[in-house]
């Protein structure tokens, strides 16, 4: 049970910081666009690199420069693009109700979509699988999965709870000032994530 909730804490602290998924989650539940879509991909995907990690995949990820250096600046590349791209809707009229038909899409973009937020962004690596990688690898032979299953449990509850909490706050975004807040905040954390991610902090 220490082991397990170790993990829970610890997934908790890593996925719960602001981040490329979180505001694509958060976008997409106050859109009330392809919601759980978009909540079960981003656990599937956290699991798969979860139990890549703890069965030390973090270990061949630090190994590799080339690796690393191409999730660098092709990570920071797509995380530039959809920061402009966020404050570029930033200067244009609308509310939630006109967001929504703007930017309605397919089943198949959406999981495009949050499959390349997930996937293109280094963060999600280092996080998941080089950090509690590394933690989760260094359990004895018996506790790893206990704690793997920690971490697990905090991704599903989390994207489950901003996903379709976010859907329960839709009603305040449909005056136009206050979607323009989310437009900001997007915008800033992508950029400042894609700048982060470039200077390798």
């Amino acid at each position: 049970m220490n082991t397990y909730l170790h993990g829970l804490f610890l997934g908790a602290g890593l996925i719960i910081a602001i981040g490329a998924q979180n505001a694509h989650v958060l976008r997409m539940g106050l859109l009330r666009s392809h919601v759980g879509l978009t909540v079960a991909t981003c656990i599937a995907i956290d699991m798969a690199l979860i139990v890549l990690g703890v069965a030390g995949m973090g270990v061949l990820v630090q190994s590799s420069p080339l690796l690393l250096a191409g999730a660098r600046w092709g990570g920071a590349a797509f995380l530039l693009w959809y920061g402009l791209r966020s404050w570029r809707a930033l200067f244009t009229s609308g509310a939630l109700h006109a967001k929504a038909g703007e930017q309605a899409m397919s089943a198949r973009q959406a999981f495009a979509a949050v499959c390349a937020l997930s996937l293109l962004n280094p963060h999600v690596y280092l996080d998941t699988v080089v950090l509690l990688g590394a933690v989760g690898g260094a359990q004895p032979d018996g506790q790893r999965l206990h704690f793997a299953l920690g971490a697990m449990t905090a991704s599903a509850v989390w994207f489950t709870l901003l996903g379709y909490g976010a859907t329960r706050l839709s009603p305040l975004f449909a005056r136009p000032v206050a979607w323009k807040c989310i437009d900001a905040l997007t915008g800033c954390t992508m950029l400042a994530l894609a700048v982060s991610v470039a200077s390798g902090r």
